[in-house]
C-alpha cells in the first residue's frame, strides 16, 4: 500500500497528523499506538521500505501463546507517525485520541518481503513491553465482504511469554507516561505537530515531564482548597494567625432560654418536700 492512501484521506490543515512523505534509510523499528476512535484499538506498525506497514488490533497485542489477535492490515503510515501522540481533531479521519503505548526494534526471522508476500511475517521485537517472537499469519478464508486483509498476530511461545496476559493493566504510554485518558484531558495535545526527526522522543518526554509536573501543582492546590474548606464548615475563622470560635447568635441564644441553675433548682425541689410534710 502506498503513502498516496494515507494523504488522501487526511486533511492536514486540520489534523497535526505529519504530511506522508517516503523516508530514506532502513532501521527496522516498531511502533504500537493506542488509538481511541470510533472504536478503541492498537495500531501495530512495523518500519520497512520506508514507511510503517500497519495493522489495526481491535484487542491489541498479547505475550500470551493462546491469543490469536485479530490485525486488519490498513494503509502504510509514513515513518514520521513513529512518535505520534495527541488528539486528531473532529471531524478528520481517525478522530480521536493517540497514545504510544509501545516501541522499540524488530528483527525479520528470514526474508522480510517473501514473508509478507507469503502472508506469514515471522519476527522478534525488542520493545520496552512487547518482546520475543511473533508471527503475522494472515487468514485465508474470506467472509462475506472481506477485502482480504484479515491477519493474526500471534505470539510464539519463548521466555518472554506471559500466559494469562493483562493489556489494560498497561494503560501509559512509554513517551510521556500518561495514560489515554490523560492525554484526552490535556488541551495541548491537539497542537502536538509530529514534525521532528523520527526516532527523537526528547520533545514528547520533555512535554511529558512539564505536564507532570503541573499535574502535582494542581494536586497541591487541590489539597490547600479542600483544606480551607474544612476550617470553614467547622466554624473557625482564622485571622492573622488568631483562632476564633464561633459565638452563638442572638437569636438562637433567645430560642433556647435561659442557662439552667442546678443548685436552684434543687433548693425549690427542698421546698416542694417541706410544704407536703406539713399538709400531712
Amino acid at each position: 500500500m502506498a503513502l498516496e492512501q494515507y494523504n488522501k484521506k487526511r486533511r492536514f490543515n486540520e489534523t497535526p497528523e505529519p504530511e506522508g512523505k517516503l523516508a530514506s534509510g532502513e532501521q527496522h523499528r516498531f511502533v504500537v499506538q493506542k488509538h481511541r476512535a470510533s472504536h478503541l484499538h492498537y495500531d501495530f506498525r512495523l518500519e520497512m521500505d520506508g514507511v510503517l506497514k500497519s495493522w489495526a488490533v481491535p484487542k491489541g497485542p498479547s505475550l500470551d501463546p493462546g491469543d490469536k489477535r485479530l490485525a486488519m492490515q490498513v494503509e502504510d503510515h509514513p515513518v514520521s507517525y513513529f512518535h505520534f501522540e495527541g488528539k486528531i481533531p473532529e471531524g478528520n479521519y481517525g478522530a480521536g485520541t493517540v497514545m504510544v503505548w509501545d516501541t522499540g526494534t524488530w528483527q525479520p526471522l528470514g526474508d522480510e518481503h517473501a514473508m509478507l508476500n507469503k502472508g506469514d511475517l515471522k519476527f522478534q521485537l525488542n520493545g520496552e513491553k512487547l518482546k520475543g517472537e511473533f508471527v503475522l499469519a494472515k487468514m485465508r478464508s474470506r467472509r462475506p465482504g472481506s477485502k482480504g486483509t484479515e491477519w493474526l498476530l500471534i505470539k510464539k511461545k519463548d521466555d518472554a511469554m506471559k500466559p494469562g496476559f493483562n493489556i489494560d493493566k498497561l494503560d501509559y504510554s512509554v513517551l510521556t507516561k500518561r495514560s489515554l485518558n490523560e492525554i484526552a484531558g490535556d488541551e495541548g495535545s491537539d497542537e502536538w505537530q509530529s514534525n521532528r526527526k523520527a526516532g527523537d522522543s526528547k520533545g514528547a518526554v520533555r512535554k511529558g515531564a512539564e505536564w507532570l509536573q503541573g499535574s502535582g501543582d494542581r494536586a497541591s492546590s487541590k489539597s490547600e482548597d479542600r483544606k480551607t474548606q474544612k476550617q470553614k464548615s467547622a466554624g473557625r475563622v482564622i485571622k492573622s494567625g488568631v483562632t476564633k470560635k464561633p459565638t452563638l447568635s442572638a437569636k438562637n441564644a433567645e430560642r433556647m432560654g435561659p442557662p439552667r441553675n442546678s443548685s436552684s433548682t434543687a433548693k425549690k425541689k427542698t421546698s416542694v418536700k417541706k410544704k407536703s410534710r406539713k399538709a400531712a
